[in-house]
């Protein structure tokens, strides 16, 4: 999930392919006045305040868009890249929300999900075809979300278990309308399933579903979106591989996928419907899961 806030002077990064299960400081990144971050499966993304992007981490499908597949673990600039306003990361390739309201993407391209009509890979940063007026993106698995300024969405890339939500199974290098969504305010990508916040503070969902993680009660997968159970006043949404976390009020619930315990529910049982997270969290503010993981995260 990305994450957006004041400029701050210090990143910190552990696990993956930095090998450190402690935090260790970015050098390359103090005092370059931060203002987003956001990680794949193996890289990080930086936003700084000038609108241009670093990255670090896995680079052997050019992931980190310097024009090379040489992975580092220092950070190094994302090519012909300016006046950024957001950032995203998948499966092997990363996004780039431009101030214009255009995307760029970098990276993997075997299923389409960098959006410029090939499967070419791409170690420099290449045009979402036809997209114009985006105010959010999202990257899933292997497959990428646009919101745009109308409140409609747009997907593009792998759609084995119907995510790109345009009521077919077919894979496009080209976004394709999300059918029947008006009213979005926010969207996030899975491993293979997608969710939109509308503007009534419901959730929709689409996509695959062998754990729950549609929240409509099935584990039936579907390529339209669904209406997840019982949820209301949502502020916020977040995404894991397979399970999902919605804030309404001051309240968190979960649903879908839960072997490694990431409902925080104190059970491995996955759950098709939504159940609030009992751990005394209160007012919470940020909410997180990783697109390909089983974590989930909150801050209040």
């Amino acid at each position: 999930m990305p994450i957006t806030g004041p400029q701050t002077q210090r990143v910190e990064a552990w696990g993956g392919g930095f090998g450190r299960q402690t935090p260790v400081t970015v050098a390359e990144l103090t005092q370059a006045r931060v203002t987003g971050l956001a990680s794949g499966v193996d890289h990080i993304l930086a936003l700084l305040g000038n609108g241009t992007v670093k990255a670090l981490g896995n680079n052997e499908l050019g992931q980190l868009g310097d024009g090379t597949n040489v992975g580092h673990i220092t950070a190094g600039t994302v090519r012909t890249l300016t006046d950024v306003a957001g950032v995203a990361g998948g499966a092997g390739y990363s996004l780039a929300l431009l101030s214009d309201g255009t995307v760029k993407t970098w990276g993997s391209n075997f299923a389409g999900q960098l959006g410029d009509g090939t499967n070419n890979n791409s170690s420099t940063p290449v045009t979402v075809t036809g997209l114009a007026g985006v105010r959010a993106i999202a990257g899933g698995g292997e497959f990428s979300l646009a919101l745009l300024s109308d409140g409609t969405v747009k997907a593009w890339g792998f759609n084995n278990a119907g995510q790109l939500g345009d009521g077919t199974n077919n894979q496009s290098s080209t976004p394709v309308s999300v059918t029947g969504l008006t009213g979005v305010r926010a969207v996030a990508g899975g491993g293979e399933h997608s969710l939109a916040l509308l503007s009534d503070g419901t959730v929709k969902t689409w996509g695959n579903n062998f754990a729950g993680q549609l929240g409509d009660g099935t584990n039936n997968n579907s390529s339209t979106p669904v209406s997840v159970t019982g949820l209301t006043g949502v502020r916020a949404i977040a995404a894991g591989f397979s399970h999902n976390l919605a804030v309404s009020g001051g309240s968190l619930d979960a649903w879908g996928d839960n072997g490694f315990g990431q409902l925080g529910d104190g059970s491995t049982n996955n759950s098709s419907l939504p159940i609030t997270v009992v751990t005394g969290l209160s007012n919470i503010t940020i909410i997180a899961a990783h697109s390909t993981g089983n974590l989930s995260l909150a801050a209040a």
